[in-house]
């Protein structure tokens, strides 16, 4: 078409012809070379100069509607990579800081005879996801036939000794779900290691003095306390948000659940139930049920 085109120009008048003919090789000119800057600067990365020779070029009188229809994504493209490159390094999107762990501060009561001392409280993510609790290894002392502390908590993958004070034979177990064990006989200042890779509670026994009993609660989450005797209990370094409390305390039949929100200055307080019955005749390691041991 545009051959047809300059044939018709060469056959015109002479003037009128050269004057046409000159207008219309400027305009061809002007096109070819807008649309090569255009392309030279895109590929070399500079879309904002890639775009203006563009824009340029389609503002031409008369241009050819197939170098339009080619020309008008290119400049499209150009703009939109010139735009996201020309955004200052520091007023793109900005994640927001994440909120600072806090310490949760809080207190139980109830407990029955026992008292709300010795509750376990334990907090898991209900808005996201509870990361692994690191290992520790812990002492567990067996001391004037007592378990001290009579209740200990520890992350899941711990390690705990169980450690002889006292100058005659002790022969810790357990036959709880969560870990069943069996230290055997061992003697004055002498130390048996379990090591713990389940959640849930172990009841602690000895099988030669059966008034002996603790508890050992294996938790899955980093955030635990155990509370004291006055119920009082901290837990450090809680990202704020919403959590599922669960509250064990030995005199309660069964462990408490409850939704609680964390935030800076986080006061919580629960109550834990004395409906549970200890069983007078604690079994041995094989299961059987013993009286208890007069003397001992």
């Amino acid at each position: 078409m545009r051959s047809l085109l300059l044939l018709a120009l060469l056959i015109a008048a002479p003037q009128k012809r050269d004057q046409t003919l000159l207008h219309l090789i400027d305009r061809e000119t002007q096109i070819a070379n807008l649309l090569t800057a255009g392309k030279l600067a895109y590929d070399a990365g500079d879309y904002a100069a890639a775009a203006a020779r563009w824009d340029a070029l389609l503002k031409i009188e008369g241009l050819p509607a197939d170098v339009e229809r080619a020309v008008k994504p290119l400049a499209s493209e150009a703009h939109a990579h010139a735009g996201s490159a020309q955004l200052p390094k520091d007023e793109g999107p900005k994640e927001l800081p994440k909120p600072q762990p806090v310490t949760v501060n809080g207190s139980v009561s109830g407990g029955g005879s026992v008292g709300p001392g010795g509750a376990v409280i334990t907090l898991r993510r209900a808005d996201g996801w509870t990361p692994k609790p690191s290992p520790s290894n812990k002492p567990l002392l067996e001391k004037d036939k007592r378990f001290v502390p009579h209740v200990l908590a520890v992350p899941t993958g711990s390690q705990v000794d169980f450690k002889n004070e006292d100058e005659i034979f002790h022969n810790v177990f357990s036959l709880s779900p969560a870990a069943k064990f069996d230290t055997g006989l061992h003697k004055g200042g002498s130390s048996a290691a379990v090591k713990f890779d389940k959640a849930g509670v172990v009841e602690l026994l000895c099988n030669i003095h059966s008034t002996m009993l603790g508890y050992l609660v294996v938790v899955d989450s980093p955030w635990y306390a155990v509370a004291d005797g006055s119920g009082a209990f901290q837990i450090k370094g809680v990202p704020p948000g919403e959590y599922e409390a669960t509250i064990w305390h030995e005199s309660a039949s069964a462990p408490q659940k409850r939704k609680v929100t964390v935030a800076d200055g986080s006061q919580l307080s629960f109550n834990v139930a004395g409906d549970k019955r200890r069983d007078p005749f604690p079994p041995d390691k094989y299961g059987k049920p013993r009286q208890q041991q007069l003397g001992y």
